[in-house]
């Protein structure tokens, strides 16, 4: 029983009446030494290691807190008052004791014993909803952090960003690098840009432009080229439909680029940028 510990002990502490007068600093510097001889870690052969840690932990909580440890120094308290009258009890004064008390139950007066066994039974019973207390606040903070992982993954996958303003965009890492500043200029020409997210490799950058209407997702396709030292390449990563795209007039070269799929698209990507690049160098 819990109850019946004693947390000071647990911690290397002393105990009664000058355990009741440490200080809080003196309990977190004793609970720090411990933990690290009792660390599950560094006791891989000790098959009880968990526990000692954990009852560590739950000693180490009790006497942090102001209310539980108030009724665990007066649970000893009243052990240690107790012993003491146990220990006073000789021959003739364990007689006269006797004595006394038969007279009291025989005059119906409450027993002492009685009245201190049940004071003990009340504060070991307040301290064990205040444990139980402690542990329920302890696993509510341990709850939240997994709870929030779920939920922003929740939240990704129904994020409901429509495809057809979104753009796929790649090139060489050659000459100037394009940085997601650089690339929300030179797409804000053809409308409102909602977000750019870098991705890429060591040899290759790409990254996703949102746009905020499609529209301006259409009118940057085939449109933006970069640098001519570096240009880039920008295809729809869903092509718009039929409907939200009569109303800007499409040139070959953007309803190729949107019909390219797999190994294809691989494929005209290099070409386009080998052409860009060839044309670059022709200028210079």
């Amino acid at each position: 029983m819990e109850a019946e510990m004693d947390h000071y002990a647990v911690l290397g502490l002393p105990s009664g009446e000058e355990g009741a007068k440490l200080t809080e600093k003196e309990i977190n510097k004793a609970y720090r030494w411990k933990a690290l001889e009792l660390h599950p870690d560094k006791r891989p052969d000790d098959p009880n290691a968990a526990a000692n840690f954990q009852q560590l932990r739950t000693s180490y909580d009790i006497l942090r807190d102001d209310k539980a440890r108030k009724l665990f120094d007066d649970l000893l308290r009243v052990k240690r008052e107790r012993q003491l009258r146990n220990l006073q009890r000789d021959g003739k004064r364990r007689k006269m004791v006797s004595d006394l008390e038969r007279r009291e139950r025989d005059a119906n007066a409450p027993d002492p014993a009685a009245k201190e066994r049940e004071e003990e039974a009340r504060i070991a019973r307040q301290l064990k909803e205040e444990i139980a207390r402690i542990r329920a606040m302890h696993g509510k903070k341990e709850e939240a952090p997994a709870a929030a992982p779920a939920k922003e993954k929740d939240s990704g996958g129904s994020s409901g960003v429509d495809q057809e303003k979104v753009l796929k965009v790649s090139w060489e890492k050659v000459g100037e690098d394009y940085s997601a500043d650089k690339l929300r200029e030179l797409f804000s020409k053809f409308g409102e840009v909602e977000d750019v997210v870098i991705k890429g490799s060591k040899k290759k950058g790409s990254a996703l432009v949102v746009m905020a209407i499609k529209e301006g997702a259409v009118a940057a396709t085939g449109s933006v080229i970069g640098h001519l030292a570096n240009p880039l390449l920008v295809v729809p990563l869903k092509p718009a439909s039929v409907a939200d795209s009569s109303s800007v007039p499409k040139s070959a070269e953007t309803t190729r680029m949107s019909n390219l799929v797999g190994a294809g698209y691989q494929a005209f990507e290099d070409s386009v940028l080998k052409k860009l690049q060839k044309a670059a160098e022709k200028q210079r």
